[in-house]
């Protein structure tokens, strides 16, 4: 398979969940890929992965320093970025009344500030070539937002928000932008789910999805797969949902 031949592609929060899945699905679709991530890249990943990952990068999103430093090391390795992939991303939880503002500033910098400071580096290799893909990784809690969870659902609204003016803003110098948002997935970041204590929690985020199922990290970078190629050609400035049903509605037993 190849719809992603000869493409660069850097990828934040590759160490794990969706960031790695997604190296996995785009070097086995012939891209060449850097990893960037606060966490070390594991040797199993990069061991599977070969050749086609041409670098790893130790980044703090939060801090412009070190995300201009990733996508520079990026670019010399790669020779140049045709697809961002910002996965790099935390949750939180917390309502307005008992919300630390530290917790706040943590997790709106890691998934909103970071996907900005990403793309912004990113962006002026782009704009020299008056091309170039950028897909931020979003959440379906940005569109439908779930009690005791208000900075993680601020930051992913944001970020679709923020997807839609990029696309505006660039579309014209031949750079798309788009972002995919995810249901609740089998990733580091829901492993908690799986404590005895929460099992009754799972099962009932479970049963909001259509498809009565999590999803799998595998099936969320199917679809940035499709946004990264050619076949989007045509797509840009949207939000695609990746939920097996969550935001579809509430199904009702009768009888």
């Amino acid at each position: 398979m190849s719809r992603l031949q000869g493409k660069k592609v850097l990828i934040t929060g590759g160490a794990s969940g969706i960031g790695a899945a997604s190296a996995r699905r785009f070097v086995a679709e012939g891209a060449s890929v850097a990893l960037a991530d606060l966490q070390e890249i594991p040797s199993a990943l990069l061991d599977e992965l070969g050749s086609s990952v041409v670098s790893t990068h130790s980044l703090d999103v939060r801090d412009e320093a070190s995300v201009e430093a990733a996508v520079q090391g990026a670019v010399g390795s790669l020779g140049q970025i045709d697809v961002l992939l910002n996965a790099a991303g935390v949750n939180g939880y917390g309502s307005a009344h008992d919300l630390d503002a530290a917790e706040w500033d943590r997790v709106l910098d890691i998934n909103l500030k970071g996907s900005f400071l990403v793309a912004k580096h990113a962006l002026a290799g782009m704009r020299e070539r008056q091309a170039g893909n950028i897909i931020h990784i979003a959440s379906v809690e940005g569109i439908s937002a779930i009690s005791m969870q208000l900075a993680y659902n601020a930051s992913k609204g944001a970020v679709i928000l923020m997807t839609k003016n990029m696309a505006l803003d660039y579309g014209v110098e031949g750079i798309r932008v788009n972002c995919l948002c995810p249901g609740l997935i089998e990733t580091p970041m829901t492993a908690m789910l799986q404590e005895p204590e929460l099992q009754v929690l799972r099962e009932r985020m479970v049963e909001l999805h259509a498809l009565k199922r999590m999803g799998q990290p595998e099936e969320v970078a199917n679809c940035a797969v499709f946004l990264a190629s050619d076949e989007a050609s045509f797509v840009t400035g949207t939000a695609l949902v990746v939920d097996g049903g969550w935001t579809a509605g509430h199904r009702l037993e009768i009888g």
